[in-house]
């Protein structure tokens, strides 16, 4: 019974931190890491206790103890050479062949077989082998996804169906029984709570954070119902006292979600105001904080590449980038495999301790770090595709970022079209557009400086900032003009004036509630322009030029005179007259008018485009309505 009540069910609860999207803050690290000494002391525990519990002589438990220390001892020296040398034949890309699958279940039959002839439970030894078997790269995907669905969907329920038809709540009668139930909860979450409480508090940890642990650390599970059904099937417990445990069990694990949401709301207690949202701000010298997010490493070289032209001089007050994987919890997730990669979330990248190997997004982003002026800090967001856009947002409010990355929900095919890669990544960014506490960027990328990292003595780009008006085109510029800096950039400004003979129709094309032509929008646009080319005058890496365009057809002839350019940089709701007449019903409507015309097969260019959104602290009108939209055109690719 002690065993059964210390217990903290280490699955259970990487699946509520998860689900509460506590997995990669302190709390959450600390809880997990508690867990899982938590879960290995007592499969120690319980192979003791059955050990001792045994009938016989005390010689008999004595062999049974030093068998098993035997058997730990032995797969502690044999397991890791051997899968190490299935990992190395398992090379990243390629298949895993499935003899080396075959083989690891087989020894996994094979030692539960051993313990349970020593008289231990088969359970622990599959357990120990379990801990051997390496948890990150091919093979533990492999092994994850051979094994998961069958286990999960199939013997796991049958297990639990198994101990619930064990327990018979009916055997708990009268008062007595009753108030044994109540004593035995309140004595497991006391001793639980409490327990953590003190030891956390001695550590300096803040007495809600506490709290917080004392709770989760509380939580049982499978554990728990192995260690009551061994002990029932030995006679140690009575149908009485099973059910007892088991409804302690339950009851202790039901209330850790309510009260910890309850008590503990870290995107509420780490909300703090700061003053640059924007990349245009009023003093440029300050430190320039980036959100870039990625779901896949197909996506790591563009944002590498656009790190680099994003750091400028150096001589403002620095880059700082924080870069967010963003990983799906589906109801596949395997325990384990979620708390090994947040483990290291936002671990500092000089920890030469792992294998550069499997981690390809560290090894990049190390590489470039130790090359260049910047800071970079790797996160990992692991969520539901419903509520990624919220871990998103709550992080950009704490790490301070001034502009959030998105990548677009399209990537490029071999033959240049772009090709839906996940349509509810559309619905992330849109969701993150309409509720992000600073500027947004989406990034199409195209290949911006090819497949690797270009060294910033070898770049050269040519950036095309395509103006039109606007906060989120004066947002597109100041980013320009950051990136201008670069002593390997050239930036080419376009700005587009209306032909005042056609001005007078402006009426007639900005009937669709579009949020321009407001005369002081002009009066800032007009101001922004003339410090910007003031600047222009003493930079010779930038090119200003100003085009008086009659229609959207000169307009196009203008753009499509820059196909050339690395990367086109432009604002997701440019106003005016032109603009109007140059928006397309169609896909993508989240990019604005002036995207969807860069990334249509209407425009061809293998340029990456930048669209920017200014922050806002309520988006209205056009802004907010096109985010509304639906598509109107069908089909994965263009």
């Amino acid at each position: 019974m002690g065993v059964a009540v210390s217990i903290t069910a280490f699955p259970v609860l990487a699946r509520i931190l998860a689900e509460l999207k506590l997995l990669t803050t302190d709390v959450g690290r600390m809880a997990m890491s508690a867990a899982a000494v938590n879960d290995v002391a007592a499969w120690i525990l319980l192979a003791l206790a059955i050990a001792l519990s045994g009938t016989g002589s005390p010689l008999v438990s004595l062999w049974v103890f030093l068998s098993g220390s035997g058997f730990i001892t032995l797969c502690i020296f044999v397991a890791p050479l051997l899968f190490k040398w299935m990992v190395k034949r398992c090379p990243e890309g390629e298949p895993v062949d499935e003899i080396y699958v075959c083989a690891t279940l087989a020894a996994v039959l094979a030692a539960g077989l051993v313990t349970d002839t020593i008289g231990i439970h088969a359970l622990f030894g599959a357990f120990v082998l379990g801990v051997l078997v390496p948890k990150e790269g091919p093979f533990a995907g492999a092994l994850v996804e051979k094994v998961e669905d069958l286990v999960s969907g199939l013997f796991l329920p049958l297990y639990f169906v198994s101990s619930g038809l064990k327990t018979n709540v009916a055997t708990i009668q009268g008062g007595q029984s009753w108030g044994l139930l109540v004593l035995v909860i309140v004595t497991a979450c006391f001793g639980k709570i409490v327990g953590t409480v003190v030891v956390s508090l001695l550590c300096k940890i803040p007495f809600r954070e506490a709290l917080v642990l004392g709770f989760l650390m509380n939580t049982k599970g499978l554990v728990e119902l192995i260690v009551l059904n061994i002990g029932k099937d030995r006679g140690v417990l009575n149908d009485q006292t099973f059910a007892i445990m088991v409804l302690m069990a339950l009851f202790t694990t039901f209330i850790t979600t309510p009260i910890v949401v309850a008590i503990y709301k870290p995107a509420r207690m780490a909300a703090s105001d700061y003053k640059h949202r924007t990349i245009q701000r009023k003093d440029p010298n300050t430190q320039l904080r980036l959100l870039t997010c990625f779901h896949s490493t197909r996506s790591i070289p563009t944002l590498i590449n656009l790190m680099e032209t994003s750091r400028g001089t150096g001589k403002r007050g620095g880059l700082r980038v924080f870069a967010m994987h963003l990983m799906e919890l589906s109801e596949r997730s395997s325990a384990i495999l979620m708390v090994h990669k947040a483990r290291k979330n936002g671990a500092p990248f000089w920890n030469k301790g792992e294998s550069t190997d499997t981690n390809q997004v560290v090894v990049a982003f190390e590489a470039f770090e130790q090359l260049s002026q910047v800071s970079i800090r790797p996160t990992t967001a692991i969520s539901a595709m419903s509520s990624m856009h919220e871990d998103i947002c709550s992080s950009a409010q704490r790490k301070k970022a001034a502009v959030i990355i998105l990548p677009f929900h399209k990537h490029q095919r071999i033959d240049g079209h772009l090709e839906t890669t996940r349509s509810d990544l559309r619905h992330v960014n849109r969701r993150v557009l309409e509720h992000a506490p600073c500027s947004v960027g989406i990034l199409v990328d195209r290949g911006l400086g090819g497949a690797a990292h270009i060294a910033a003595s070898n770049v050269n780009y040519t950036i095309t900032v395509l103006f039109f008006g606007g906060p989120d085109d004066r947002e597109a510029l100041s980013y320009g003009a950051i990136m201008a800096e670069h002593p390997g950039i050239n930036l080419n400004v376009v700005r587009f004036v209306v032909d005042s003979k056609v001005a007078g129709e402006s009426v007639r094309l900005d009937i669709d509630g579009n949020d321009g032509n407001r005369p002081e929008d002009k009066s800032d646009d007009e101001e922004f322009i003339s410090e910007f080319r003031e600047k222009v005058s003493k930079s010779g890496s930038i090119k200003f030029e100003e085009c008086v365009v009659g229609g959207a057809a000169e307009a196009m002839a203008v753009i499509r005179s820059h196909n050339v350019s690395n990367l086109f940089l432009v604002g997701r709701i440019p106003e005016g007259q032109l603009v109007a007449a140059l928006d397309k019903k169609g896909e993508c409507p989240e990019l604005g008018p002036i995207g969807k015309l860069l990334v249509s097969p209407e425009l061809s260019t293998a340029a990456s485009v930048l669209v920017m959104q200014q922050y806002r602290s309520q988006l209205t009108g056009h802004a907010l309505t096109s985010l509304k939209e639906e598509d109107t055109a069908g089909g994965d690719s263009q």
